[in-house]
């Protein structure tokens, strides 16, 4: 049976972030800490290796799989800073129009710098997230 990798843990996110070698990426990942934290009001945890999340919920597919994920979360890779967050297309389309400089995945934004963006539509992009993925999965 397949066995989800990214799971929450108790490693630090200070920690993880104090590691990030490129100083502007760090300035910039304690940054976006604030923002997620002061936006969602949830605490940051780790999922997995490089992932900082806030808040969870749990999902469960018409296929029968299921898991728990961060509602929102960022992850300064290397080369950009992944976002995680996911509304309605509709949202998303006109969000990501306003956003700023990014490239955009299905489940993923990308940006260089905090500087690029619109702080102002991030949160709403993480305000609109939480709302639609608590009316999605309702906690049980």
């Amino acid at each position: 049976m397949y066995e989800i990798k990214t799971k929450i843990n108790d490693n630090s996110v200070i920690e993880f972030i104090e590691n990030i070698e490129n100083l502007k990426k760090r300035e910039d990942a304690y940054k976006l800490l604030d923002i997620f934290t002061e936006t969602t009001g949830f605490p940051a945890k780790m999922w997995g290796p490089s992932i900082i999340g806030f808040g969870t919920y749990h999902y469960k597919y018409a296929t029968g799989h299921e898991g728990d994920a961060p509602l929102v979360g960022f992850s300064p890779r290397k080369a950009k800073t992944s976002l995680y967050f996911t509304t309605s297309e509709t949202d998303r389309a006109k969000l990501l129009q306003d956003l700023g400089k990014h490239t955009a995945g299905k489940g993923c934004v990308y940006i260089n710098k905090v500087a690029d963006i619109n702080v102002d539509v991030l949160k709403t992009f993480i305000n609109q997230t939480v709302t639609f993925l608590n009316e999605t999965y309702p906690s049980q």
